[in-house]
């Protein structure tokens, strides 16, 4: 091997060790998807990035998700094992672990180790609001609930100008009001100290360090939120013309198509139409007559 080539070889090993992944190259893109599949194919990564796992069988999203993952940890200049390991996905929204979000915050340099005061407030009665869905129709009721009330700020003082900043106070009352602690299977009722410190460290974390979650919420977070609009399958519309049809008995409500609009249309009999949601009641019976040739 002459000398020159010696030389070249060397450069272009020296250049593909330079390459790191990432979008911006085929060669990066390469790189990155080889390490999504390695990582893909380790049992110590959690079954999201796990190309098979033995409950659900292949998981055709293995790759995709392990390529997202490595991103995020590049971006964040994180290990790509840890942001797997304290990356939650909750009915689809990404979450921080409250642990992870606490050791960032802890880790970036900016402040000092995060600490947490609490205060109980005693006892006390706090009125909240339930949302449920009766006939299609959405109501709330009040009630009451007696807590042990316990107030939690955390807290850090910022290295650059040793000012002690805090975050938004947490407390009990705020849980029950909020919804978070009468969810089933909520850890306020049982773990309810535990739960203000990682609250508050979120809090702290979006406030003064937005950069280091991303815009993510912690899995604590997620979990809490409680979704109270539904869909009951009508719209306005549909409902407002079913109420005419209970009431004159004498119409109907038909659809062309599911992107039309709904229109009126005579009917044979009020008996053919659902009054509470509008829809058009097949007349089984009368075709049952009709033979195996209809």
């Amino acid at each position: 091997m002459t000398q020159e080539n010696g030389q070249a070889l060397a450069t272009k090993q020296d250049q593909q060790a330079l390459v790191g992944m990432g979008f911006g190259s085929s060669q990066s893109f390469e790189h990155m998807q080889r390490v999504a599949k390695m990582l893909s194919c380790s049992t110590l990564v959690p079954t999201a990035y796990r190309a098979f796992d033995e409950k659900k069988g292949d998981n055709p999203n293995a790759i995709p998700n392990c390529i997202v993952a490595l991103n995020m940890s590049q971006r964040m200049g994180a290990d790509p094992l840890m942001v797997m390991q304290n990356l939650y996905i909750v009915e689809g929204r990404p979450s921080w672990s409250s642990q992870w979000i606490i050791a960032a915050i802890n880790g970036c340099g900016r402040f000092s180790p995060l600490r947490f005061e609490l205060k109980n407030l005693g006892e006390k009665e706090v009125e909240y609001e339930v949302t449920k869905w009766v006939d299609r129709q959405r109501t709330i009721t009040k009630h009451k609930a007696s807590v042990q009330n316990v107030e939690c700020v955390a807290w850090a003082v910022e290295l650059a100008t040793g000012e002690r900043i805090d975050s938004p106070k947490v407390s009990i009352e705020m849980a029950v009001k909020e919804g978070w602690y009468g969810k089933n299977g909520s850890k306020w009722q049982t773990m309810p100290e535990l739960m203000l410190r990682y609250r508050t460290a979120s809090f702290f974390g979006k406030l003064y360090a937005p950069e280091l979650l991303m815009g993510l919420q912690s899995y604590e977070e997620s979990r809490d939120i409680v979704e109270v609009e539904q869909y009951d399958g009508t719209t306005a519309e549909v409902r407002a013309k079913a109420e005419v049809v209970a009431n004159a008995g004498k119409q109907t409500i038909g659809f062309d198509g599911p992107s039309q609009d709904a229109k009126i249309e005579p009917a044979e009999s009020a008996d053919q139409v659902d009054t509470v949601t509008g829809e058009v009641l097949d007349a089984a019976p009368a075709m049952a007559d009709a033979g195996p040739g209809f």
